[in-house]
């Protein structure tokens, strides 16, 4: 599947099965915020993009998925090495689906994020309407 945003950004699909993905990225100038940290919104989008990985490989044909919401708690800044997202699925109903990511640099743990996730036919997509 094409992912262009991730594409863009730099994350690697390490690891992609059901219920759970690893993602990688190299910490990189280009991701720095003005205090040379890693920006929040790179540890947002690799937890959303990571969940959304692992709950893709759960989809029926036909299914899509889009998040509901999500929460992040940010522990320690990064500003060097490699960043690792492991996501998983906590809970999978018909229509919603609940998942957890833990991102790491290196032993430590810098954030988790939760999420829920509407699934859906893809007949039923709001894109273009």
């Amino acid at each position: 599947m094409l992912h262009h945003y991730a594409d863009l950004i730099g994350f690697r699909i390490v690891r992609q099965s059901p219920g759970e993905s690893r993602l990688e990225i190299s910490v990189r100038d280009e991701l720095l915020n003005p205090h040379n940290v890693v920006h929040g919104g790179v540890l947002f989008s690799m937890a959303d993009t990571g969940m959304g990985a692992a709950l893709y490989q759960m989809l029926a044909k036909g299914e899509l998925c889009a998040t509901i919401n999500c929460a992040i708690s940010y522990f320690k800044p990064v500003d060097s090495g490699m960043l690792a997202c492991l996501s998983k699925i906590t809970n999978r109903g018909k229509t919603i689906a609940t998942l957890e990511s833990e991102i790491w640099n290196g032993d430590n743990l810098v954030a988790t994020a939760h999420g829920q996730f509407s699934i859906f036919s893809s007949k039923k997509s709001m894109i273009g309407e």
